[in-house]
């Protein structure tokens, strides 16, 4: 769907070493996310690209993989080096069983 310029690596490899950028809108942060990861929405990443690291794997995830692909390969093409797609996003991590926890603290979902 995006070529192959776009690496990816699956939910299911993605750890506590992988810095995982969530590029969501505010509303779908709050309703549900992985723990420990960060968030900067999609809109905003030209003006906050100082805030993704460069010595490290990351890993961009949105709710299906679409705009976080898009982010992928922008990042690719801005220097960044160690930056893969999350394969199926969100939606993925959910099903297969990684934690998911809304702005509260709590049990979230990913909408």
């Amino acid at each position: 769907m995006f070529g192959p310029q776009v690496p990816t690596v699956p939910v299911t490899e993605i750890d506590d070493r992988t810095y995982l950028l969530d590029v969501r809108e505010d509303d779908e942060w709050a309703a549900g996310h992985a723990p420990g990861a960060h968030h900067l929405p999609m809109m905003e990443l030209p003006a906050r690209l100082a805030e993704v690291p460069t010595d490290r794997d990351v890993a961009v995830i949105c709710r299906s993989g679409g705009r976080s692909a898009q982010v992928v390969g922008y990042l690719l093409n801005n220097g960044w080096e160690q930056v893969r797609n999350a394969d199926g996003g969100m939606r993925q991590w959910a099903a297969v069983g990684k934690p998911v926890i809304g702005e509260d603290g709590q049990p979230g979902q990913v909408i």
